[in-house]
């Protein structure tokens, strides 16, 4: 194990913090929000505004992280991980501020409503309407609607993936670059990682596996191809991506699959595997020199990706 995620690794189990999921469910999400913020640095120079977006079951909140400068600005729609349950804001704060001041781009994180409360596709709907948002309205509240990226990380890249996807679909999308840190893309858990890692204690088996029965619930598809990318059998005409991949993740193997089948139907994409890091950790730039090195990488990408205005992607 890499020294610095076991001082990670031996710091959270001397703080005796129980798992999220072991919780009822208010206290697992105040639980997940506390352990997520203590684990990223922040930059307390970056702006933020709350928006509430139209969506298709009420109001949706958006926290607009905003870089120094003059708007209007690229945006980055983000779709926090959680395993569709848990997240928002309070857990990914410092994590928008740095990947905003990093990049140039307005972040916005998406508060998507969440499992088991609303199950697939709720999430992708939200999401969804957030973009029509933006691709209608986003310059009068100074975002650039011509220059708009789609990340998440875990469970939050497989939300953007569907997003994407459906928008590829319906035509003119407004999405010119995909962010995907570690997707989770499929529910059969067979991939030689998941046996790899399935005691894993930063996501083990056990826990994808509650995760995926959360989000698809008890009557849903776990074949349907938003919910599972696994399954999505056109690849093609998505936007340039950027897949960053845990080593020691047992999301490891279907996530470097995934951006093969997508360079195998013409998708410009760059997988970067970072060695010896554990699932989400992106999020971990106060303990670990890979988040940091990681979150720059991505910052770097959204910020060539978006730099020039210009048309929809196809």
């Amino acid at each position: 194990m890499h020294p610095q995620v076991k001082a990670l690794l031996d710091d959270l189990i001397a703080s005796g913090r129980p798992s999220s999921r072991t919780l009822p469910l208010p206290d697992g999400r105040r639980n997940f929000n506390e352990l997520f913020s203590s684990l990223s640095d922040s930059d307390p120079s970056i702006h933020t505004r709350d928006l509430a977006v139209p969506g298709p079951a009420g109001d949706i909140a958006l926290r607009v992280y905003e870089p120094p400068g003059e708007p209007p600005f690229p945006v980055v729609l983000f779709l926090h991980g959680g395993g569709w349950v848990f997240g928002g804001p309070d857990a990914y704060d410092g994590t928008c501020r740095l990947l905003a001041a990093a990049s140039g781009a307005a972040v916005a994180l998406v508060e998507y409503r969440l499992a088991p409360e609303h199950h697939f596709p709720a999430a992708v709907d939200d999401t969804t309407a957030v973009l029509d948002w933006i691709k209608e309205h986003g310059g009068a509240a100074g975002l650039d609607s011509g220059r708009v990226a789609l990340a998440g990380d875990s469970s939050g890249a497989t939300i953007a993936i569907g997003a994407a996807i459906r928008a590829r679909d319906r035509g003119h999308s407004p999405v010119r670059f995909l962010l995907l840190a570690y997707p989770a893309l499929d529910p059969s858990l067979s991939t030689g990682s998941y046996r790899e890692f399935a005691d894993d204690d930063f996501l083990s088996r056990v826990e994808m596996e509650w995760y995926w029965a959360q989000y698809v619930g008890p009557d849903g598809d776990p074949a349907d191809p938003l919910a599972a990318p696994v399954h999505q059998k056109d690849l093609s005409r998505l936007p340039p991506t950027l897949l960053t991949i845990a080593e020691k993740d047992v999301l490891r193997d279907e996530g470097e699959a995934f951006g093969e089948r997508l360079r195998a139907a013409g998708v410009p994409v760059t997988i970067r595997r970072y060695e010896d890091m554990p699932h989400g950790f992106l999020v971990m730039t106060r303990y670990l020199e890979g988040a940091r090195e990681a979150l720059k990488d991505a910052a770097d990408a959204l910020a060539a990706a978006l730099a020039k205005p210009g048309g929809e992607s196809t």
